[in-house]
């Protein structure tokens, strides 16, 4: 007889873990806080549908190739049913440079390089009806999970062996073989395991960023703007990144972000009317949010609280707990910048699965759960934080007036742009390369570190910004200070004290 698994929280992670662990011979229990979705299709589920646990809902989403990946290998039909409903594929080809697509010839692994563009309640409602149809799983909605039920083995480790709470106004509890703990950022579950003397301990960081997004609609009959030859629709101003995500049936969102240092325009650019001035100021935007080729669908959401977040469940080799495993946000949190939230999830979930197949062992499981999420996400996770950090210093350099970056954060800043940035832009097998890398295809890393790579790469460098000029996008916009005139700002109004300023 098979396991009965129980997966707290029905959102991305959760349905990663029930995908992944369906088929097993058992039963996979899903229990989640919020109600169902509205009846109808992706436009209804993006208007009406309430998603406490899901605070970032409805900001811009694009899904990485791993976790495409992963939907194709294991179950197929998915991909059917979400091409149904409209969600796009976004392909090699239209990753390319202007200056790569005359030369560029398709090779058989372009075509794992594919990534998943929807609204973010688009996905998760095609996933979800999807699995309330697999025969082993059922989901429980209303169901608010506000403890573990927990023992000790006969060595006196804590184990968990189910769940208990309030579904629809009424007491419940779910005994199971394993639980998976995939409520989100927020949960407080793992605290109760740390009261009941579990070592969990956790590196924090904030990415010091703060999100704002806006979706849109196509006019009846209108296209998306052309890429070839267009100014880029995402840019880095080093006060502002932006980007646009393209998305389901006609309908696109823009997203911004900004220091958390930039005080004043954070404030300004939740108003509507300002958040579609600075788009006509972007020119890669401009296009995009013309009134004349696409209505605003929503209003500004805006996003903080962005903290990057490791926890470790095995410490020296004991874990925090048996027959428990943490998943998704509540594990490990990201930067969405990269977008490799969801993809994370999936990746976790089905490492889960080989290891719950492996053997039944609790403390096998625990550990070899640990190494294998140590293996896989931890080099994604470790280059993040350093990209973020060199972000970060780089925005307070120049938005502090008189600053100056560093003759070696000027190196580094150089070595991405003028080497890394213009060699990707060039060469199609090194942004090939490099692109695995970003979709978790393998080792962030392993493509500038092969000496070949590196070499082609110090040579574009060694080229000069002359010989490149072609390589480099145009300017994606106004400087701070004429941006600030434009919407009507203060240039000159004191930014907001950075409280935890990193050291140059």
């Amino acid at each position: 007889m098979g396991e009965t698994i129980i997966v707290i929280g029905a959102g991305i992670a959760g349905l990663c873990s029930a995908l992944a662990l369906s088929g097993r011979g058992g039963k996979v229990i899903l229990v989640e806080r919020d109600g169902a979705p509205p009846e109808g299709g992706p436009d209804v589920a993006f208007q009406d549908w309430r998603r406490t646990g899901v605070g970032h809902l409805r900001q811009s989403h694009a899904f990485l190739a791993r976790l495409r990946l992963l939907f194709a290998e294991h179950h197929p039909g998915l991909l059917d049913d979400l091409a149904a409903e409209g969600v796009r594929e976004i392909t090699f080809e239209n990753m390319l440079s202007d200056l790569q697509r005359p030369t560029y010839t398709a090779r058989p692994e372009d075509a794992d390089l594919r990534l998943i563009t929807s609204r973010r309640t688009t996905l998760e409602l095609v996933m979800r009806r999807y699995v309330e149809r697999l025969p082993d799983v059922e989901l429980r909605t209303g169901a608010f999970v506000r403890r573990l039920i927990t023992s000790r083995d006969v060595d006196g480790r804590l184990t968990v062996c189910g769940v208990r709470g309030e579904m629809n106004g009424e007491a419940f509890s779910l005994v199971g073989d394993v639980v998976v703990d995939a409520v989100g950022k927020g949960g407080d579950l793992v605290d109760q395991l740390r009261e009941e003397g579990a070592r969990v301990p956790e590196f924090c960081e904030s990415a010091g960023i703060l999100y704002f997004t806006r979706h849109y609609r196509l006019r009846p009959g209108r296209s998306e703007p052309p890429r070839i030859g267009a100014p880029p629709a995402s840019g880095d101003l080093g006060y502002l990144k932006f980007g646009v995500f393209p998305a389901d049936n006609g309908c696109f969102s823009v997203t911004v972000c900004t220091p958390e240092i930039e005080y004043e325009f954070r404030k300004a650019v939740v108003n509507p009317d300002v958040f579609q001035a600075m788009t006509q100021a972007l020119p890669g935007l401009k296009p995009w949010t013309d009134p004349e080729l696409a209505e605003p669908t929503s209003k500004v959401f805006g996003m903080g609280d962005l903290i990057c977040r490791w926890r470790d469940m095995v410490v020296e080799g004991e874990p925090a707990a048996l027959g428990y495993f943490a998943m998704g946000d509540n594990l490990v949190r990201t930067n969405p910048l990269y977008g490799r939230g969801c993809s994370f999830a999936a990746v976790a979930a089905w490492n889960l699965r080989r290891v719950l197949d492996a053997g039944t062992v609790p403390l096998a499981r625990a550990r070899a759960y640990d190494a294998a999420i140590s293996a896989e996400l931890r080099p994604f996770f470790d280059l993040m934080l350093k990209q973020d950090r060199d972000a970060l210093r780089r925005a307070q350099a120049e938005l502090t007036p008189g600053a100056k970056l560093t003759a070696r954060q000027r190196l580094a800043k150089s070595f991405v742009e003028d080497a890394i940035g213009v060699a990707v832009r060039s060469d199609v097998t090194l942004l090939r390369q490099a692109m695995r890398g970003f979709h978790m295809l393998e080792h962030p890393d392993a493509w500038l570190k092969k000496p070949a790579n590196l070499a082609r790469v110090l040579g574009y460098w060694a080229r000069g910004r002359k010989r490149n000029a072609r390589a480099y996008p145009p300017k994606p916009g106004p400087d701070r200070a004429q941006m600030m005139r434009e919407l009507g700002l203060d240039p000159d109004l004191d930014l907001l004290p950075p409280a935890n300023a990193l050291a140059a």
